[in-house]
């Protein structure tokens, strides 16, 4: 427990924890569209079971420190590019995100979800909960792995994965209900996490792409319709004028 009065620790729990944050925003937004196929009365248990079997998996990987490191090995080349087992998760979580996100963009724009409670027969409270564990494991395993390369102390690494996924608890809620109630917000968060599916598969294939990029063209876009929005609510709120009234 020596680290807990060893300031430079703390300068590294903070950093991982920040790490954690800022690369579970895409998580959030991918538990807010899965978890909106379920009843109301289920959805909050969803987002808090869903993440708290997400942060055991975290925590799994972190023990399984030398089985982090194996996955960095290449095990097999295609056309003399190396493939690791990081790599083939990548691939296999990118596609699948493209996957799911593509079904979700037609289910909008073909008027699929315009039902009642805006539900369709669909995906069980089970099978959520396993897609919400497996995909958090494919969006953690490179902070994972730079959380090993970072810092010594397994304690400081597990208080930072509990610390993030408590972040992510609290903000998950606001951040489902607000998606939900802006069709255009969830429509970008969509888009979002298509790039989100597009970089996970350059990194299987070895290009790196920076997701500095992708975070500040969403944060772009989110301005935007934060305008968009604005200027709306202004021209509703405006009273009607006398061209209108002889119309």
């Amino acid at each position: 427990m020596n680290w807990l009065t060893d300031p430079e620790s703390w300068v590294a729990l903070l950093t991982l924890l920040s790490l954690e944050i800022v690369l579970g925003i895409d998580n959030i937004i991918f538990i807010a569209i899965l978890t909106a196929k379920l009843p109301a009365d289920q959805q909050g248990r969803a987002r808090t079971v869903g993440l708290a079997l997400a942060m055991i998996t975290r925590l799994a990987l972190l023990c399984s420190v030398a089985w982090l490191t194996r996955l960095t090995q290449p095990l097999f080349a295609v056309f003399g590019k190396g493939f690791a087992g990081r790599d083939l998760i990548f691939l296999v979580g990118g596609l699948f995100l493209l996957t799911k996100t593509t079904r979700e963009i037609h289910a909008r724009i073909e008027g699929e979800d315009d039902v009642p409670g805006g539900l369709r027969a669909g995906p069980s409270f089970g099978s959520i909960l396993v897609q919400i564990m497996l995909l958090d494991m494919v969006f953690s395993l490179d902070s994972i792995i730079t959380a090993v390369g970072m810092v010594d102390e397994i304690p400081i690494m597990v208080a930072a994965v509990v610390l993030a996924v408590g972040v992510m608890m609290f903000a998950s809620g606001g951040i489902s209900r607000f998606v939900e109630r802006h069709p255009t917000i969830k429509m970008l968060a969509l888009s979002f996490l298509l790039l989100i599916g597009v970089t996970l598969i350059a990194e299987g294939w070895g290009q790196h792409v920076s997701k500095g990029y992708i975070y500040f063209a969403m944060g772009f876009s989110l301005f935007v319709e934060f305008l968009n929005q604005r200027q709306r609510k202004r021209a509703a709120s405006r009273p009607p004028s006398r061209d209108d009234d002889r119309d």
